[in-house]
């Protein structure tokens, strides 16, 4: 006799294309159907036949109408020979909870069909409690594992929101704390560092290639003198693209249907990457809104541009001013205060050149509004406790560390010895040029006098024309001959003199810095100083790392041990009182 045929469906579901690689692959779930179709085929007696297979990428955690099942419950409906639909478990079947896996429980129960997983959780038995009376109700009928499916249908629901909890909010957590994630923006590139605070992290950093495209536009466009279309034009010249992107099928998700982008540089493009923070390294995403507040950050990585060229390009549209540490977007024209948010703002000129003594970061400065007015204040509170420090008393501060600070003696020594030797082969040189251009102004007066003679014996109005140009070129190369020779002569300045005036600042270097008129050149001055930048502690302690061509004066030393550490760098502990200063 001969064994009866049962067609049948198998559907396999993958969430993301890597599970599909690394595991529960639509391939693992194949192998698992075919056991269970094995085991169906010894408990119904027959032989069971797949004559379709079903994989599906799409999310299941939707709605009845859009549930992946929908194309399974058409293909059935159309081949009414099907009795089975095997599938690996009841969260591969769908992830929308108790209510839609009971919908499409019925509308297969509808068809005649009956699913059956590989851990035999779905069955189709059913039970009459009226069995043994000989009587059956509609309502006396069930299914013994309904209320188990039901159950794992909505473990498989509140799975789904345990792990985008965890990683929605973990994700959240991080571009809270400016790293990144998610599609980088063109011109930059991710780099994952390792952070003491949360372990490795990705942050943005500059494109090397597109990079230059969004800096092209960014100063064209500061300049004001070209159009948006010329600008496009010559950022395209650079070889600006758009990324391709590609599109994949619903139902396959794996294969590429379209791709689209690669696309050039417009004017209505242009407008949209310059008024974008992110350039300016500012992220503005809707992660950071907080109880309906944007709140944007500043980057872990680098910008492409700093914030004084954004502001100026954007011309009061939009704007990034600093508030508390905290950059905020200003639409519109920003307060006078507000306006001058520079990397090297010369209102903050020491943000590079003093540490945190907390984090030993640099530290970055604002004027937070106070009662009546507005406080300069240098601070930082990257991952601590907040710590700030007035601007006017870091100034005073730094005033009366820089008037401590002499030149060593073993550099002066040193310095006088290269100096004069520099400069004795600088003498030789500048004696040499101005012997050369004395010996080519004399050259070029013999040629004078021959052109002046052979003028002398032109008789046609032709040759006296040439030799009369001829002469007045001459006497134009002895002019910027004799002009380049006195400048030479000008330089021969006494050397005594030089090394007398070099010895005066070398003995006063305070009045140099502290008499630069540029606040950042008096910085940079200052930080020269130091083998590392220093903490205001330590400036007021007398105990930063100088740079070996500086020392600290014989009265602030007083009483003060010199350490020499293995590096030579010049430390000063202090023994003392600090009043006795």
């Amino acid at each position: 006799m001969n064994e009866q045929t049962l067609y049948a469906v198998a559907i396999g579901r993958v969430s993301t294309p890597k599970q599909d690689v690394f595991g529960d692959s639509l391939g693992d779930q194949e192998k698992q159907t075919d056991l269970a179709k094995t085991r169906a085929e010894q408990q119904n007696g027959c032989k069971i036949k797949i004559i379709k297979t079903f994989e599906f990428t799409e999310s299941a955690s939707v709605s009845l109408i859009l549930q992946p099942l929908q194309k399974v419950l058409t293909y059935c409906k159309q081949n009414r020979q099907i009795k089975f639909a095997f599938i690996k478990s009841i969260d591969r079947y769908t992830r929308a909870g108790a209510v839609v896996y009971g919908e499409l429980r019925a509308e297969f129960a509808k068809l005649g069909v009956t699913p059956i997983d590989t851990y035999g959780i779905i069955s189709s038995q059913e039970v009459n409690t009226l069995g043994h009376l000989g009587i059956e109700y509609p309502w006396s009928k069930f299914q013994p594992t309904f209320t188990t499916e039901l159950l794992e249908a909505e473990r498989a629901k509140a799975e789904v929101r345990d792990i985008e909890t965890r990683m929605i909010g973990a994700s959240i957590r991080y571009v809270r704390m400016g790293y990144w994630r998610g599609a980088v923006p063109l011109g930059y590139i991710t780099k994952r560092v390792d952070t003491l605070e949360v372990g490795k992290r990705l942050v943005l950093t500059p494109h090397p290639t597109e990079s230059m495209w969004f800096i092209k536009m960014y100063e064209l466009a500061s300049l004001g003198t070209k159009t948006e279309s010329q600008i496009s034009d010559e950022v395209n010249l650079l070889g600006f693209r758009t990324r391709p992107k590609n599109y994949h099928d619903k139902e396959d998700r794996n294969k590429v249907v379209e791709i689209k982008g690669n696309l050039k540089l417009t004017p209505k493009g242009l407008r949209k990457y310059l008024q974008n923070p992110i350039y300016a390294g500012v992220n503005t995403e809707h992660w950071l809104t907080l109880n309906g507040k944007l709140q944007p950050i500043y980057i872990k990585g680098e910008g492409i541009v700093d914030i004084e060229l954004f502001n100026k390009v954007n011309q009061g549209k939009i704007s990034i001013v600093n508030e508390n540490g905290l950059p905020k977007i200003v639409k519109g024209m920003p307060p006078d205060w507000q306006k001058n948010k520079l990397k090297l703002n010369p209102k903050y000129p020491y943000k590079q050149q003093i540490l945190c003594p907390i984090c030993r970061r640099n530290l970055k400065a604002s004027s937070p509004a106070g009662k009546l007015k507005h406080y300069d204040i240098y601070f930082c509170s990257e991952g601590h406790k907040y710590y700030g420090i007035n601007a006017n008393k870091l100034d005073n501060i730094i005033k009366d560390f820089v008037i401590d600070v002499r030149f060593s003696d073993e550099f002066k020594e040193e310095f006088k010895d290269n100096f004069i030797k520099n400069w004795n082969l600088r003498m030789e040189l500048l004696n040499k040029d101005a012997i050369n251009w004395e010996k080519r102004i004399i050259e070029l007066r013999e040629q004078k006098n021959v052109a002046e003679n052979q003028l002398n014996m032109a008789t046609t109005a032709t040759g006296i024309n040439i030799f009369e140009q001829k002469v007045e070129g001459i006497k134009e190369a002895i002019s910027n001959a004799m002009l380049k020779r006195n400048q030479t002569e000008d330089e021969e300045v006494d050397v005594q003199v030089l090394t007398n005036t070099a010895k005066y600042w070398m003995e006063h270097y305070e009045e140099l810095v502290l008499s630069v008129p540029n606040p950042l050149i008096k910085a940079s001055l200052f930080g020269q100083i130091f083998e590392e930048p220093p903490t205001v502690e330590e400036l007021e302690n007398r105990t930063p790392k100088l740079s070996p061509l500086f020392a600290l004066s014989a009265l602030s030393t007083k009483g003060v041990d010199l350490q020499c550490e293995a590096e030579g760098t010049r430390t000063l502990t202090l023994s003392r009182d600090r009043g006795a200063l």
